[in-house]
């Protein structure tokens, strides 16, 4: 796969740069023409990854959330969102559904929810060094796009 476009970027781990993350990635994908579905699911991944390093990462301090966007020639889009916080100690244990080291105000759904709106999750991490989390969405193609539109015709 070879990447015809990225963007990186950081900010603080303030819980209004949730928003902002999504808005960067929703301008970032605007130039793929992506689905409203595509989008959805891009958005909703990425924020609860970058919402697990603002809560869980910097718990009793402010630390930096680093995103990065690739968007290759084959229509996937890469995403890895790292932070430098307390990390996993483990991360299988962490992405069992309703597992949360956050307490009783944490559902502990965030690892499954991100495997739900992406086609590959990872997660890399390390007590006292961080998490990387890597997401990677395939984007709907033009034939797709082409045949769902051809077939709500043909039932109409």
């Amino acid at each position: 796969m070879k990447t015809v476009n990225q963007v990186d970027i950081s900010f603080l781990s303030v819980s209004g740069n949730e928003a902002f993350a999504r808005a960067a990635a929703v301008a970032f994908l605007l130039s793929a023409d992506p689905t409203v579905n595509d989008i959805s699911d891009v958005k909703t991944a990425l924020s609860e990854a970058v919402t697990n390093s603002i809560i869980h990462a910097y718990k009793e301090t402010t630390g930096k959330v680093y995103v990065s966007m690739k968007l290759t020639d084959e229509r996937a889009v890469i995403i890895k969102v790292r932070d430098k916080g307390s990390g996993i100690a483990d991360v299988e244990k962490a992405m069992e559904p309703l597992f949360s080291t956050g307490g009783e105000e944490q559902a502990g759904i965030g690892f499954s929810v991100m495997q739900s709106f992406s086609d590959s999750l990872k997660v890399k991490s390390a007590p006292g060094k961080g998490t990387t989390v890597t997401i990677v969405k395939k984007l709907s193609s033009k034939d797709d796009i082409k045949n769902i539109t051809v077939k709500k015709h043909e039932r109409e």
